[in-house]
């Protein structure tokens, strides 16, 4: 004999159903709110123009290229070319491969003289190169970031930079240090403990930048610090009344009692 669900029974098995869906829905956000970034290793760009969330290695490689071009002494939108040209390239990652002979983070020939395969994934190397190729090119301040990109990199299809146009402007803004504290990293603390390794950081900054941490530079060099500062077993970096901290920097940055005028890292 079939037996038939009575009104009743229909009506608590959609409560069940309704309050188990809504039990799932806030625990998952509740898990989402108190711990936003517990998995991972991620880089928070934020200035008033949007927000990215990067990767690490890219985050190392965009304060990287800002690091050139500011040795360079080379104007913002440089940069911006230099950005939609990284990320339409290889994403802002330091590829050892790309088509034909292609590598590194702007996808340099060593075929049509850019320099060698291992030279051009050296980053602080290919950005140099892509600068000093960029500065040849009549009125690249003036043009159009893609037709810009296009013209140093030659490539089949020169409008696709112009896509990440948006982007581009957004790392700018941070990573040349115009906007404070737009840059922090966050990641999984080690298993061992780990000696900072300050005064290497130190040395990798000034082969990018060529000098120390002066004053105009400051956000330039807290970003670079930050975003290095897992690779170097850096803490935290100190700078303008504010600290970031590796032990919670999904946090950002905090206020201090004690402001500084140049950046300082342990």
């Amino acid at each position: 004999m079939e037996r038939r669900l009575t009104k009743p029974v229909v009506t608590v098995m959609v409560i069940v159903v309704l309050l188990g869906a809504a039990i799932f829905y806030g625990a998952y956000h509740l898990l989402k709110r108190t711990q936003p970034f517990a998995l991972g290793e991620h880089c928070m760009i934020k200035t008033s123009d949007g927000t990215l969330d990067l990767d690490i290695e890219q985050a190392q490689m965009a304060a990287t290229i800002a690091a050139v071009a500011a040795r360079r002494k080379l104007p913002e939108r440089a940069l911006q070319i230099a950005y939609v040209t990284a990320i339409q390239e290889s994403k802002l990652a330091n590829l050892p491969y790309g088509d034909r002979d292609s590598v590194g983070v702007f996808q340099q020939r060593p075929s049509q003289g850019w320099g060698t395969a291992e030279q051009l994934q050296d980053p602080v190397y290919a950005a140099r190169k892509f600068f000093a190729a960029l500065e040849k090119v009549k009125h690249y301040r003036t043009l159009p970031l893609h037709e810009a990109a296009q013209a140093v990199q030659r490539s089949a299809d020169g409008s696709a930079y112009a896509e990440h146009e948006y982007n581009a402007k957004i790392l700018s803004a941070a990573f040349a240090g115009r906007v404070p504290q737009a840059v922090h990293c966050w990641y999984p603390p080690s298993d061992k403990p780990v000696e900072p390794q300050t005064e290497t950081a130190r040395k990798q900054l000034v082969r990018a930048l060529g000098t120390d941490d002066a004053p105009k530079r400051g956000w330039l060099v807290a970003a670079w610090y930050v975003t290095h500062a897992q690779k170097y077993g850096l803490r935290q970096v100190r700078f303008e009344g504010v600290t970031w901290t590796a032990a919670s920097g999904h946090d950002g940055w905090r206020k201090t009692t004690k402001p500084v005028a140049t950046v300082q890292v342990a």
